[in-house]
């Protein structure tokens, strides 16, 4: 372990951020890191549990408790290693994944986790600052080739992995950079989109082939892969997102969040407003605006909302409000439900939970308000609370209600998989291997919609077993 009263020493100290009037006017990445000596101190505080729980919780199993040792001793050269022999992209999930494996730490079970997710970043942003990290092209090609469809992160991973094993790998990418929703979906205030960018050299140079503005079941057709590719891997992700289906909702002032944010991504990327705004600039300016769900995607729009300079944000929320602090005993070592408020929440926002909505109101085609009424929800149960309606003035409703699975249009449908009762491309988390014996699906397209650090792991696996399928054998790690 880093030191055997570390925990006992030292509290627990995360990352700071800039002042939220500060980081308002621009969307870059605002997180103050910590200093090498303050990061030691945070790693020393791991006690290298009997049964470390974190690795459970962590859906890469990244195996903390030995990289929180090596930051401790200033061995980040072998950190970095250790980090990598689990997690592809650590840079990614140490910015934007909610850490689960902080909720799994034995330590918070005092409300005082080890700052696992900082420790993470910091390995990683190091090794690129040293430059330790670089292309690791395989020894001799097998002469198998794989078409691996969606970049997002499990796409990315599978990609990467397949490549590394020697195989003839084409990432195939409908947008027109790679990233998926990594590139379209998280704000560059979360994530920067260069770090993805240097993702993708590195992965050139190991050989994998990258097709962008190329959408399978469109440009390429499915049964073309199955003819020029030993075996085609799914990533394409959840993307069908889910609709409100109340009167109004059809009205040009009700929006999905995904447009929304990908508008903007793009126009942080250099892009011009028609290109990125092909169907006309969608903004927040002056706008009163309500963002329709809680998760991290309505984050998302409202600290996006604030920084185009919205009048006012609203965000609400269908379930009750949960608990402001979780019964460890009840829920420790796993994820639990409690209230959350993020770096956007803080920025400014209102938000309301157990609302349940019911018209939007317009005024010649034009938004001007969304109806809503109290929910109830006895006995898990959804109704509404008689008397308690009202309004909310509004000039822009995004709609950040989730997604219900891929889109069937195109590759799916081509594909002809057998899907799950959920709508998902059914597959196992085994063999990863579809109805079709030449197809494999893995991430959000066979899960459901997840995090980033899921997508990853699924990736790698089905990597795995892709390689055993076409060679035999795999060295490759789940």
């Amino acid at each position: 372990m880093g030191k055997e009263t570390g925990f006992l020493e030292l509290d627990r100290q995360d990352r700071t951020y800039d002042d939220p009037k500060a980081r308002l006017n621009h969307y870059k990445e605002f997180v103050i890191p910590h200093s090498e000596d303050a990061l030691r101190g945070q790693a020393s505080r791991c006690m290298n549990c009997g049964i470390p729980y974190c690795h459970n919780g962590c859906p890469v199993n990244n195996i903390i408790p030995d990289w929180n040792h090596l930051v401790y001793e200033g061995d980040w050269k072998n950190a970095l290693e250790v980090l990598h022999s689990t997690n592809n992209f650590p840079e990614f999930t140490g910015r934007i994944c909610p850490a689960p494996c902080e909720a799994s730490c034995t330590l918070n079970l005092m409300d005082q986790p080890v700052t696992i997710k900082s420790i993470e970043c910091a390995i990683v942003d190091r090794g690129w600052k040293e430059g330790w990290i670089e292309p690791q092209v395989p020894a001799k090609k097998t002469g198998k080739s794989v078409a691996v469809v969606g970049s997002g992160p499990a796409g990315m991973a599978a990609a990467q992995q397949l490549a590394r094993a020697g195989h003839s790998v084409t990432l195939f990418e409908k947008a027109d950079r790679i990233g998926g929703l990594l590139r379209y979906g998280i704000p560059d205030f979360k994530m920067e989109k260069h770090l993805i960018n240097r993702r993708a050299v590195q992965m050139e140079a190991e050989g994998v082939t990258i097709r962008t503005s190329t959408e399978v079941g469109v440009d390429v057709s499915m049964k073309s892969l199955k003819e020029n590719f030993d075996a085609v891997v799914m990533a394409g992700g959840a993307e069908d997102a889910r609709m409100l289906t109340i009167p109004g909702a059809e009205l040009p002032g009700v929006r999905l969040a995904m447009e929304f944010l990908t508008q903007q991504n793009k126009r942080n990327a250099g892009d011009s407003e028609e290109r990125a705004a092909p169907r006309g600039t969608l903004t927040a300016k002056g706008k009163h605006v309500i963002v329709i769900g809680g998760g991290d995607t309505g984050s998302d729009c409202v600290g996006t909302s604030n920084r185009q300079g919205a009048a006012s944000v609203t965000q609400i929320e269908i379930m009750p409000q949960p608990p402001e602090k979780e019964n460890k005993l009840l829920t420790w070592p796993d994820w639990p439900m409690k209230l959350r408020t993020s770096t956007s929440h803080e920025e400014g926002v209102e938000r309301d939970w157990a609302v349940l909505t019911k018209e939007v109101v317009s005024d010649g085609g034009v938004v001007t308000g969304l109806k809503c009424v109290r929910a109830d929800w006895t006995d898990g149960k959804l109704g509404e609370i008689p008397g308690t309606e009202f309004t909310l003035k509004a000039d822009l409703i995004l709609l950040a209600m989730g997604f219900v699975g891929p889109k069937k249009a195109g590759m799916v449908d081509q594909s002809g998989v057998e899907l799950d009762p959920r709508g998902n491309v059914k597959a196992d988390t085994v063999s990863y291997q579809t109805s079709d014996p030449q197809i494999w699906a893995c991430g959000d397209m066979r899960r459901g919609q997840s995090l980033v650090v899921w997508a990853i792991r699924e990736g790698r696996q089905c990597a795995r077993s892709v390689d055993e399928a076409l060679m035999g054998v795999s060295e490759l790690p789940r």
